[in-house]
């Protein structure tokens, strides 16, 4: 137990965070005009954010997104009175994690590691073995490449395996805070390199002033709070905006921004 405890990373990964991944995604894909997206999600481990748009998402005033038949459900409440963009998601051509560590979910041993995460006393806790067993099977199901190694360094592999009609889509769920100050501006660069031969997304769900170059909306850092950014990499030219706020990993958001 000592040994694999020492070799093993603890994964919380939920698709709640989808409830916020799937509108920002399919918000900034309308702003580049895309109509097909490659997704790299840096800080992957399972590969869960990949599959945001077999998850079905239910939000708090009656909205929803995502496929209604998946077996997947997550749910989303939202604060304050304007709506989340219901806008579809284009069509995803590649799906490419990075991680120090990537989970095969099709691997009997990093299977048990996911299981072993959950938490033993959750008084929902066979809901939860439920739905972790639907979100490995849709992981299973796409096959999305997992890159190992320093998630800054993968980032020019993961863009080139994504097909030259599509708009690569850089996600970060709470990835960034991993890396120090100055990885965080490398990060930014190795975006900024990407975006001279084509345009470059970047969808952020960071902590308040951790992710580089979005704003903070005016709120202070360690504010309890997430702020949801949107980044476009055109050339020269960089286009960063902070759309909205979210709060428990994804299960309650606020989309303040006129979308």
């Amino acid at each position: 137990v000592a040994a694999i405890a020492a070799r093993r990373q603890p994964r919380t990964d939920e698709t709640g965070r989808c409830a916020v991944l799937y509108p920002a995604v399919a918000e900034v894909a309308r702003r580049v005009g895309a109509d097909a997206v490659g997704l790299v999600d840096v800080g992957c481990a399972a590969g869960f954010n990949l599959v945001v748009d077999r998850v079905a998402i239910a939000y708090g005033n009656g909205q929803s997104l995502g496929d209604p038949a998946s077996p997947v459900r997550v749910s989303c409440s939202v604060v304050g009175d304007r709506p989340v963009p219901t806008r579809a998601l284009p069509e995803i051509v590649a799906r490419v994690g990075v991680d120090p560590d990537p989970l095969d979910v099709t691997d009997p041993d990093d299977a048990r590691w996911l299981r072993a995460c959950l938490w033993p006393d959750a008084p929902d806790r066979s809901e939860r073995v439920a739905r972790l067993d639907a979100e490995t099977a849709l992981a299973a199901a796409v096959s999305p490449v997992l890159l190992r190694g320093d998630v800054v360094d993968l980032l020019p592999d993961a863009f080139a395996r994504v097909p030259a009609h599509a708009l690569p889509v850089v996600t970060t769920t709470w990835a960034l805070s991993r890396l120090s100050p100055e990885g965080r501006l490398r990060f930014l660069h190795r975006l900024d390199e990407a975006a001279s031969g084509r345009p470059v997304a970047w969808v952020s769900v960071e902590g308040v002033g951790v992710a580089p170059a979005i704003p903070t909306l005016g709120d202070r850092r360690a504010s309890g709070h997430s702020t949801i950014g949107l980044a476009v990499f055109d050339g020269a030219t960089v286009r960063a905006e902070a759309v909205g706020r979210c709060w428990s990993r994804g299960r309650l958001v606020a989309w303040p921004a006129d979308c």
